[in-house]
């Protein structure tokens, strides 16, 4: 892979990514489920490391991650947020597996990974699961909710 093509390669990762980041911005906002929405937050939080990571690999080939103005997602359910980690995964395995930059094919492969692993967790948010990070204390609450912004400071 030439350096033009493992630049072009890491871009159209980057903003693949970012837009399902953003649809999963969106799709907390819908998720009032305590559980649920704290399995999103996790996600977000590691999407954020991926983009920082994906940021750096494609300033180091040369390029911008450009982050384009793009319309406001309106969030999906957790089944159609889990179908996009499918969709992403079965496109982008094979593209990854053929990198000759052993870094950046790495890089990709932990990501990809970890998509698969927040594939699962969609899937069990849609089926109801209370149990996505953890058990919590026997008679421990919830507070009944979740907080309407991502951070509070």
């Amino acid at each position: 892979m030439n350096p033009t093509a493992r630049l072009a390669l890491l871009q159209d990762f980057f903003r693949e990514k970012l837009a399902l980041h953003r649809r999963h911005q969106a799709s907390a906002e819908r998720v009032s489920a305590y559980d649920g929405n704290n399995a999103y937050q996790y996600v977000l939080a590691r999407e954020d490391a991926h983009l920082d990571w994906l940021r750096r690999a494609v300033a180091e080939a040369g390029g911008s991650a450009d982050e384009p103005a793009l319309p406001a997602e309106s969030g999906g359910s957790p089944a159609d947020d889990a179908r996009d980690a499918r969709v992403f995964l079965a496109r982008w395995q094979p593209r990854v597996a053929g990198m000759a930059h052993a870094r950046d094919r790495k890089m990709l492969e932990l990501v990809l990974g970890e998509v698969a692993e927040h594939q699962r967790f969609f899937e069990q948010v849609a089926g109801g699961s209370l149990e996505l990070l953890g058990r919590r204390p026997e008679r421990a609450g919830t507070g009944g909710g979740v907080l309407p912004g991502r951070w509070v400071g």
